[in-house]
This record gives structure tokens, sequence and C-alpha cells, in this order.
């Protein structure tokens, strides 16, 4: 096995938050200010950690607003992607959500995990092909700042993703994408993740490995949902 992947495996799918850098964290401030404003204009309790990891987490921004408000049984007009932050529909949610996380971003920086750092580092002196897949229309904006940008041959991201008309995870079409940007068979590609939505993806896609990576805890969901393997760091694979 080459950093702990089968043989057969000749590329390397990665998220982007949680798995490659630490911006899950700021995601989830992000949609809990959101809701909680929202909510409590409702008279609802406030948005939870089980909340995003249920309803939220790994699933493109307006998927997100949807399968929560669907929860908690709220309403709202879906709007368009125009929508300003400010309208109470469910484009106008997101766009809330994104502009504070631009917010945080911009008054915190953003810091890749240095043990992703090492693998993806050792994944490209290897000769594996490199794509980053994820929900987050600020992949971009975040590989640059956390100078990751040079290792990535191809980005699936959440401007991708609306684009052209792919479903989110859980569905595989983004990782599908990721690879064949890359020229390369599911079969032969590896999916790293640290959200349910996303080992799901992977598992679904047929691909070769799915590695979940455990920020939070979860590493039994994790298994469950699909993953070969679990690690709570990249490292461990080296």
């Amino acid at each position: 096995m080459t950093l702990g992947l089968p043989d057969k495996i000749t590329a390397c799918l990665f998220d982007l938050d949680g798995v490659l850098t630490s911006t899950a964290v700021l995601h989830r401030r992000a949609w809990k200010r959101t809701f909680d404003a929202l909510l409590a204009q409702r008279g609802e309790p406030e948005f939870t950690e089980s909340d995003y990891v249920r309803f939220v987490d790994g699933r493109p921004r307006y998927d997100g607003v949807r399968e929560f408000l669907a929860s908690r049984k709220v309403v709202l007009p879906e709007g368009g992607h125009d929508d300003p932050p400010e309208a109470d529909t469910v484009h106008g949610v997101g766009n809330r959500k994104n502009e504070l996380l631009e917010e945080i971003i911009a008054e915190e920086g953003v810091s890749p995990y240095p043990g992703s750092v090492d693998y993806v580092r050792a994944a490209r002196d290897a000769g594996l092909a490199i794509a980053v897949v994820t929900s987050s229309a600020n992949a971009e904006k975040v590989l640059e700042a956390s100078d990751l940008a040079q290792y990535v041959q191809a980005r699936v991201d959440g401007v991708t993703i609306v684009r052209d008309g792919l479903k989110g995870k859980p569905a595989p079409d983004s990782f599908l994408a990721g690879a064949e940007a890359l020229g390369v068979e599911p079969a032969r590609a590896a999916v790293f993740e640290d959200a349910l939505a996303g080992v799901q993806a992977g598992r679904a896609g047929a691909f070769g490995f799915v590695v979940g990576v455990d920020r939070a805890g979860q590493a039994d969901a994790l298994a469950s949902h699909g993953a070969d393997v679990v690690v709570a760091d990249l490292a461990e694979l080296l």
C-alpha cells in the first residue's frame, strides 16, 4: 500500500473543510449564528451540533438550508441565487450564512491541518493525481489562503455544482466530476471525507477507497456510512 491506500489507487479526491483545513469549525459558527437568529424570531430552540451533522454538514449551502428548515417545519419561499442576505428566503438565508463566513475568514484567516499538508505533499510526490471536491463556494479563496492551491490539479466546488447542475452530497455527482476532471475511473480514486454525507457519496459512487476523517468524535458513524478506514488525522496514513 502507498500512503495507506490500495495499490490500485492513482488519484485522491479531498473534501476541503474539515479534511484539509480547519474551516469546518468556521462553517459551523456561521451556520449557528444564521439559524439562531432566524429561529429566535419564531420562538424556536437554537441550532445544535446534532442539527449541523444531520442536516447541513457536507451538503451544498442551499440544500443545507432546505434540509434544516424542513426538520423544524419552517417554510420559506425558495427565492433566487441573487437574493440579498436579509431576504427571508431559502437563498437569502444561505447567502446570509456565506456573508458571515466570509467575515469570519477575513478576521481570523484559514489554517490547514499540518498532517493534511504533509499528506497532500506526499501524495503529489508519489505521483498521485489530486483534486479538491467540496460543497463550499469559497474553495478557491480557502485554497489560496491556506497555500494548498499549488498541490491541486482539479477543483469541484459549490460554484461548479450550481453551474453544472450537479446533485450535492450525499449523491456522488461532485466526486464523480472530480474523478472525470482528473481523467481517472472512480475505482482508481480514493475519497477523503469528514462529513457523513460525504462518506455516503464516496460509497455511492463506487470509489476504490473511502477514508473517513474523524474531527468530531463520530468514527463509528463514518464507518457505518461507508468509510473503509477512519483516522483522526491524515498523518496517520503516512
